[in-house]
């Protein structure tokens, strides 16, 4: 005979599992159209110069059960409804540099209602478990259909805790997350070999390391840039008052040498070019020429595309120091190394017309518009040298295709000025 004992719990009752799994899947349409919906506001609000990828993803049925039987209570098991989970749906944001990942969560944090941030493997780099950036967001009033209606064509009511997951994560960060997802969470393994566990934080610090280099290089890029972003506009400067001067028939004034500051490093050829620029950014031209020159002289001889930018970057230093005959042949030179360039081809018209040899400077610039014929200005120098050539039709078909592509400044009215007063004198 069985005897109970009096002090005895009574058995839990053991979830239906064919129940729930009704229930999920019931959800499972839905869900998929949210998620469409917040991927598609996401893309709105978040904005990079390295556009990133999306992802959407739902929780299978089975990691859903499992987690539930895992971190609900027996009491929470007995109701059929749905049991919202923090990490059931989620979009996630892939992005290609470290510093798009704090831009991406001050993006999200700005346009939708943050429930909570999680930022996981960024505490103990002794592990090899996965880095991202975890936040969870309430369900946007504005991405949720009208109608919702499950997979078996009744009506749903969306639970009011229910949260979307937002992942953000660089792409090695995911690539890792993809691989320990199936090497470790998915089988359950867990290596207690020593030599395994550093074979696999080894792989995770080199992805890190990877990380942190990109980011370096993108940074060194970003400076560059800048850097001759400004050594261009002023050249652009430069030129533009000395053309200036011509269009108004007085002298030509002296090259005008702008002054900037940046910080540099030092080391590579990418450094000395950069510390060269810079050096042409802040006024100290003949430094910056020593600089290009030593580079151009290095043994071995820098690749091909290197000294086609120190010959273009060595002209444009010449340029300011009114060297004319020096900066045209170094613009030559990068042509002759760099063919399809359209700026240094532009440049050698800009010298030519200086020097006032405007056919060459026609021909140049003609050239220079075969290769990119969205150049306002070089439309607007083309004018000017087909007006001191007397070719007046030609310089107001130039005008016009510069008003075209938005140049309509001072310079370009006073020419068409000078025009229309020679067609007046014809006829």
């Amino acid at each position: 005979m069985n005897l109970i004992h009096m002090d005895e719990e009574p058995p839990v009752a053991l979830p239906d599992k064919l129940k729930m799994r009704a229930v999920y899947d019931n959800y499972h349409i839905v869900f998929d159209q949210l998620l469409q919906n917040i991927e598609i506001d996401l893309r709105k609000h978040i904005s990079l110069a390295s556009n990133p990828t999306y992802k959407r993803r739902i929780k299978s049925f089975e990691s859903y059960y499992r987690k539930v039987l895992r971190v609900k209570s027996a009491e929470a098991l007995k109701s059929f409804e749905l049991i919202p989970l923090t990490d059931m749906m989620g979009v996630r944001v892939i992005c290609a540099f470290l510093e798009d990942l704090d831009v991406v969560e001050a993006l999200v944090k700005k346009n939708y209602k943050v429930r909570e941030v999680e930022y996981k493997g960024q505490a103990n780099f002794k592990e090899f478990g996965y880095v991202s950036t975890h936040i969870l967001i309430a369900i946007p009033q504005n991405c949720i259909p009208d109608t919702l209606l499950g997979t078996d064509g009744k009506p749903l009511t969306l639970p009011d805790d229910l949260v979307c997951e937002i992942q953000v994560r660089t792409i090695l960060q995911d690539a890792w997350a993809e691989v320990e997802h199936e090497l470790v969470y998915k089988s359950e393994f867990s290596p207690f070999d020593m030599p395994m566990r550093r074979k696999l934080a080894s792989i995770n610090a080199n992805l890190s390391l990877a990380d942190i280099i990109f980011q370096e290089i993108r940074d060194y890029q970003k400076k560059l840039q800048k850097e001759i972003f400004e050594r261009r506009q002023s050249f652009y400067e430069q030129a533009d008052i000395l053309t200036a001067s011509q269009n108004t028939e007085g002298g030509q004034p002296s090259g005008s040498l702008l002054k900037r500051s940046s910080p540099y490093v030092r080391g590579t050829i990418d450094d000395m070019i950069l510390e060269a620029i810079h050096a042409h950014n802040e006024g100290d031209v003949e430094r910056a020429v020593k600089i290009y020159s030593l580079v151009l002289e290095s043994d071995p001889m820098p690749p091909v595309p290197v000294m086609a930018v120190i010959h273009k970057h060595r002209g444009m230093a010449f340029f300011a120091q009114n060297q004319y005959v020096e900066a045209l042949e170094d613009f030559k030179i990068s042509n002759g190394y760099d063919c399809g360039n359209f700026r240094t081809i532009y440049y050698q018209g800009i010298v030519y017309s200086v020097l006032q040899n405007n056919k060459e400077a026609c021909r140049c610039f003609t050239m220079s518009l075969k290769l990119n014929q969205f150049q306002s200005h070089a439309f607007f120098r083309r004018a000017l040298a087909h007006y001191y050539l007397s070719e007046y039709a030609d310089a107001l078909s130039d005008l016009d295709s510069a008003a075209s592509l938005g140049l309509q400044d001072e310079e370009c009215q006073l020419l068409r000025g000078k025009l229309m007063k020679k067609f007046d004198m014809s006829m």
